[in-house]
């Protein structure tokens, strides 16, 4: 059965990818337009690389959401081909109004799975895979351009990395890209440990700022990192690439101590200069530009222009994730709200506003917050307010579904809202705020009875 499934979703990408190529044989300009975080900018930047080996032109817009007035403005372009990527799933009668092809590429809920002639619509869903951990939207756009190029299946898992989907494995249809991969060269597996910044960073930095598994004490702790290197005798001030084979030893096995998680598989590709080499911190690269609006430097890394790109992409990476170690400290004084089935935490801080997601999935693990309970970060950004909700997987099992949650809260108010059932985002009126939170609480309540 899981065969068959993945069989149709293979070929409804060679559907859109056999669409692509008319366009590109024709010398049509490719308008691509994507989503602003991790995974967005990762499909952009392949689609562009895959485009560019057949000597094609593109033309990326890099947006935080798709509105109805962005749409407008496109349905007065003269593109014939648009190409989304994860974003379009809930925009489909809109889409259908474009004048030309419409390829969607994207792992979202959808909200109506008919379509139009005009759009082949290449999303998890559809076909019985969970868009929230077996496919991310780069994943989707790679099943789009491997008849293009197989050699990007790299790009696609960086987008699963930043759309959170590796818990300890990769399963669906990401295990299918990462075996393809392997297969062909572009992704490398072995086992390590699993540390932010090895390459670029002095090692005392890189165990403060490896946030994903976290290191309680160490994580998001300058001092307490370097404290815990001084204790076991690691030498704290080179890279970690630096240190001799006993003293890595010796880094692993007291690491492993504090979370077992710290060790296991990784995923490279030797292709990529060296601080973009491990997959998981090309991710992390890509989600501090997008956080930081700076999209042409992602593409630009993406495409190949390191050499121009990385220094100024890694001196942005470095000062959001000082945000976000302020961010966690900020947590650890404030403590969330709690109500009986969410908790939250509230500011009108500019410094916290680009970090509060980000934080508000960190804190679960660091005891910052209820594990328990879904945790929503809110934002006031003058008349609007901006919600990030984070789950765990436990908490999902219990058949929370904050994706809905969200949309179905925040239209009542005349707010719009969505995402996965682990991760989802709203904007809705600040005069509406204590009422939003009730009713989501309500609605958190009823998932968990009916589950």
């Amino acid at each position: 059965m899981t065969q068959k499934r993945q069989r149709s979703l293979l070929n409804r990408g060679d559907e859109a990818c056999k669409i692509l190529k008319e366009h590109l044989d024709k010398g049509d300009i490719i308008r691509v337009i994507s989503h602003n975080d991790a995974d967005g900018l990762s499909a952009a930047g392949m689609i562009g690389k895959a485009i560019s080996t057949r000597n094609g032109q593109f033309h990326i817009s890099i947006v935080s959401r798709l509105t109805d007035n962005f749409i407008k403005k496109l349905s007065n372009e003269k593109y014939q081909v648009f190409f989304f990527c994860d974003m379009g799933s809930a925009n489909l009668p809109a889409l259908s109004h474009l004048h030309g092809n419409v390829i969607i590429a994207d792992h979202h809920q959808p909200i109506d799975s008919t379509t139009d002639t005009n759009i082949i619509h290449v999303n998890p869903h559809l076909f019985g895979f969970d868009g929230s951990r077996e496919l991310s939207a780069s994943g989707a756009a790679y099943l789009i351009i491997r008849g293009l190029e197989k050699s990007l299946a790299s790009f696609a898992l960086v987008g699963a990395f930043g759309d959170m989907q590796y818990f300890n494995e990769f399963i669906g249809m990401n295990r299918f890209i990462m075996e393809e991969g392997i297969k062909n060269g572009s992704v490398q597996t072995h086992e390590d440990l699993r540390i932010a910044s090895r390459y670029d960073e002095p090692l005392y930095k890189a165990l403060a700022y490896t946030f994903n598994p976290t290191l309680p004490g160490i994580t998001a702790n300058i001092e307490g990192s370097k404290e815990f290197l001084e204790k076991i005798g690691v030498s704290y001030a080179i890279r970690f690439q630096d240190l001799g084979a006993e003293e890595k030893d010796t880094l692993k096995s007291e690491l492993i101590k504090i979370n077992p998680e710290i060790f296991g598989e990784v995923f490279t590709d030797k292709r990529l200069p060296l601080t973009i080499r491990y997959l998981s911190d090309f991710a992390k690269l890509l989600d501090a530009c997008g956080k930081n609006k700076e999209y042409g430097l992602a593409i630009g890394i993406c495409l190949g222009e390191e050499e121009k790109s990385l220094e100024k992409a890694l001196n942005l990476q470095r000062k959001y994730r000082e945000g976000i170690i302020k961010g966690l400290e900020w947590i650890k004084r404030e403590k969330p709200k709690k109500m009986e089935h969410i908790q939250y935490i509230y500011t009108e801080e500019k410094a916290l506003k680009g970090v509060m997601g980000t934080i508000a999935g960190i804190s679960f693990s660091l005891g910052l917050s209820d594990p328990s309970l879904p945790i929503l970060a809110l934002s006031r950004m003058d008349n609007q307010v901006k919600v990030s909700a984070r789950a765990t997987p436990k908490i999902i099992e219990r058949g929370v579904d904050l994706g809905k949650a969200l949309r179905d809260a925040s239209s009542n108010f005349g707010g719009t809202g969505g995402g996965h059932d682990i991760a989802a985002g709203a904007m809705i009126p600040y005069r509406e705020l204590e009422n939003f939170l009730r009713l989501v609480d309500n609605i958190i309540g009823s998932q968990k009875k009916e589950s």
